[in-house]
């Protein structure tokens, strides 16, 4: 076993150490566990999530052996990088990673846990949230500060942004952290980023005058890349959803 403990949490190694040994009979089970495990464990009234990442094929067990940083080391990392760039993401306080010889095994990140007022994905499904259009531009605005900082989130979908109210003015944390790159954006990069988080053409509308202002950049152009792209997502993923359930149906019968 391995494993990178924030300089500020060094004195909770012991509890970090435990609640990773104790992953499978401890904590309280947190949100969706269909592709990894989450879970919630107490530090002195303080909540704590650790996600526990599931062990991964036998091909990538090599690669992550010797190759290429697990999602526990990348999350913890890009979390502390995202920290350094005035981004928020929830406080990173741990990763661990168990190995042998020749294979990748468990990783494991754990993080402060954040309560939030809402994600995006109720943007997308409450029209009536209040303030909903400001929210909508603010988000947009912080999309921007991504893009300006050189952060190019690829899973930027609609769960993985928490949003706080603070006031009269909104705060936005980024969440599942493993799929990043920093790096200067052009433009069309940085409008096909919005393609994954909605279906509703009003709010992709919202979404690109925003970014028009923000960026100086036309609106019409931002809007046709930006609905263009939403709508090459979505047939592409339900193009993967049909061919995955002929596959199941398949299968089923045999």
């Amino acid at each position: 076993m391995t494993k990178s403990i924030h300089k500020d949490f060094k004195t909770h190694e012991t509890f970090f150490d435990g609640i990773i040994s104790n992953f499978d009979s401890e904590g309280e089970p947190f949100g969706n566990q269909d592709r990894n495990s989450l879970k919630l464990f107490d530090l002195n009234g303080k909540s704590i999530n650790v996600k526990s990442f599931r062990i991964p094929n036998v091909v990538n067990q090599i690669a992550y052996r010797f190759f290429r940083k697990s999602k526990a080391q990348r999350s913890f990392e890009y979390a502390n990088w995202l920290q350094s760039l005035e981004i928020g993401t929830p406080q990173p306080l741990a990763y661990y990673e168990y190995k042998t010889t020749l294979l990748f095994k468990k990783s494991y990140y754990i993080s402060e846990q954040l309560d939030c007022d809402l994600t995006y994905r109720e943007l997308t499904t409450d029209f009536e949230y209040p303030d909903h259009e400001n929210i909508l531009r603010a988000f947009t605005r912080f999309t921007y500060k991504l893009h300006q900082k050189k952060v190019y989130f690829l899973d930027h979908s609609p769960g993985n942004t928490l949003i706080k109210k603070v006031g009269n003015s909104y705060e936005f944390y980024l969440v599942d952290l493993n799929r990043m790159e920093f790096k200067a954006l052009d433009f069309e990069t940085r409008i096909k980023n919005f393609a994954k988080l909605t279906t509703h053409k009003f709010m992709v509308e919202i979404m690109s005058d925003e970014y028009a202002k923000c960026s100086g950049e036309d609106f019409n152009q931002v809007f046709n890349l930006m609905w263009s792209s939403t709508e090459a997502f979505q047939n592409k993923y339900h193009r993967k959803r049909r061919l995955k359930n002929k596959i199941l149906f398949w299968r089923r019968r045999k």
